[in-house]
């Protein structure tokens, strides 16, 4: 089948209110019609995901937005025009057509529109907004290709191959405040590029389950998971995997993945869960080691992923 016939299938199957994983720019995504609580449901199920943690729809055009959301407003306006098709997810006033289980009771839904010509044709094609939060069982590594997907989700309905994803890691989670936005979740778009639009705002509480991501581990690999630090010497691990941007610390591990050739920290994000899936997927490894990066602009997404990643396994 060529890739339209794909896609012609995967839009039928979406239709049907059956689930389909495709390709977005940032990671795979589980997707389902939005518009179906019956269809959404599927993808709690087979997530295994908790019906308090919402999803994200996505959609293929302002008029869908239109829809979805109570109001638009000048702004919302200013950072689709900027960032749109792209990994940003706005939060915004639902409107009564989405669907209770999608917000998880929330009365706002984080809406992208993503930046993958896949995805983008799926959505024009099922004529549907499309529910979809990772690929992935939930609190697992995220797929960033349709093996990934395959390995974690053998049964849902179809996978739409799309290669490996660009960006790599989630979408930024913004909403807007009276005085501004505040970021939710961080992602390759950083506060710097959206302060070019709107200005931050650093002082209005963020409430707690207000868009996916918010939970202290996730993006967890089966295997024991440790960032690199004062406190860890890398060579008191047999069987070690590391996870290497600079290549400094690579003396002494038995395995290595360099994740960048250059120091570049979008090749790090890009690269990242799949080194993850490598090395959990490797029996000479037992221990994943991650080199951490400068917590400032994508650095800041890259080290939110890697400690969730750690979380579970930091006390033991």
């Amino acid at each position: 089948m060529s890739n339209k016939d794909n896609i012609k299938l995967a839009a039928k199957y979406i239709q049907e209110g059956k689930l389909v994983a495709f390709p977005t720019e940032t990671v795979y995504g589980l997707g389902a019609n939005a518009l179906d609580p019956m269809a959404v449901a599927k993808i709690f199920e087979a997530k295994e995901r908790p019906s308090f943690d919402p999803l994200i729809v996505h959609i293929g055009s302002l008029d869908q937005l239109k829809s979805l959301v109570r109001e638009i407003d000048n702004r919302i306006l200013k950072i689709a025009n900027k960032f749109w098709p792209g990994p940003l997810t706005m939060v915004l006033p639902k409107s009564d057509i989405v669907p209770d289980l999608v917000t998880s009771g929330l009365n706002t839904v984080g809406i992208r529109m993503p930046g993958n010509e896949i995805a983008l044709e799926l959505i024009r094609t099922s004529d549907r907004p499309i529910a979809a939060p990772s690929a992935n069982k939930f609190g697992r590594i995220s797929p960033t290709t349709a093996a990934h997907v395959k390995k974690q989700l053998p049964d849902i309905d179809y996978i739409l191959d799309g290669g490996k994803t660009t960006v790599g890691i989630e979408s930024t989670i913004i909403r807007l405040t009276d005085k501004g936005f505040q970021i939710l979740r961080n992602g390759i778009i950083t506060r710097e590029d959206l302060e070019t639009i709107l200005p931050f705002d650093g002082n209005t509480e963020i409430e707690k389950g207000s868009a996916p991501g918010m939970l202290k581990s996730h993006y967890s690999p089966r295997k024991k998971l440790l960032i690199a630090n004062e406190n860890i010497s890398i060579t008191d691990f047999s069987k070690s995997g590391l996870i290497s941007f600079t290549g400094k610390l690579e003396n002494g591990v038995d395995k290595v993945i360099r994740v960048s050739e250059n120091d570049d920290l979008k090749d790090y994000a890009v690269n990242m869960f799949e080194a993850m899936h490598a090395f959990e997927d490797d029996t000479d490894i037992e221990t994943i080691i991650a080199e951490p990066v400068e917590e400032k602009g994508i650095g800041i997404a890259i080290m939110d992923r890697l400690r969730k990643a750690e979380f579970d396994w930091r006390n033991q």
